[in-house]
């Protein structure tokens, strides 16, 4: 098992390449010094004997951005925070209920660009022991767990298409059972298994 995890931190150290809501739609014209929000996002790894999973919430549905979406707990880097990576420890208590003392930080990913203007850091972490998970009221709906072999397995991928802002725009999916998980996260989820195959 804990080799998996060393492979992980390995994978990590090296720099990999950011990815972007337009990766599928090279025809998109970004703004020349647009600025992007830092945030930061925890992949939270939980272990439940030799098998591993990832926590992921579905957004509360009277949310105003993204609702009924699947996410990452994380947000917004605050003045407050240190770091992006401080900002998913925190957002994450918030949010679930994960202290961050319960969290070993393995490593990030490069940022991904959002079309909301965030700079997203994705930090990957493996829950230290088990913990009450506490979704807060009002913007967590769900919090639940996902087989990691499921995410991390390109072939599990699918692209897919809907019309925004007048534009037909394509993304990635990787479902599983009856969560449909879209969009950036399943995005970022994309490059974390695009760094283990190299």
């Amino acid at each position: 098992m804990d080799h998996r995890i060393d492979h992980f931190r390995a994978r990590l150290a090296q720099t990999g390449i950011g990815s972007s809501d337009f990766d599928l739609n090279p025809d998109t014209v970004l703004p020349e010094g647009r600025k992007l929000r830092p945030a930061g996002v925890l992949a939270p790894i939980v272990r439940n004997g030799d098998a591993l999973s990832l926590l992921l919430t579905k957004r509360s549905a009277a949310l105003k951005h993204h609702p009924g979406q699947i996410a990452f707990p994380g947000g917004k880097q605050d003045e407050s925070d240190a770091d992006v990576i401080a900002a998913a420890l925190r957002e994450a208590h918030e949010e679930i209920g994960l202290h961050p003392d319960n969290v070993e930080v393995l490593g990030t990913l490069a940022p991904h660009e959002t079309v909301t203007s965030f700079s997203v850091t994705p930090v990957i972490g493996v829950v230290k022991s088990p913990f009450d998970i506490v979704p807060e009221p009002g913007e967590v709906e769900e919090v639940f767990a996902v087989p990691l072999d499921h995410v991390l397995d390109p072939a599990n991928y699918i692209v897919e298409s809907r019309r925004w802002r007048g534009q037909k725009r394509h993304y990635f999916v990787v479902p599983y059972g009856p969560y449909y998980i879209w969009g950036a996260t399943a995005r970022m989820l994309r490059a974390w298994s695009e760094t283990l195959q190299n």
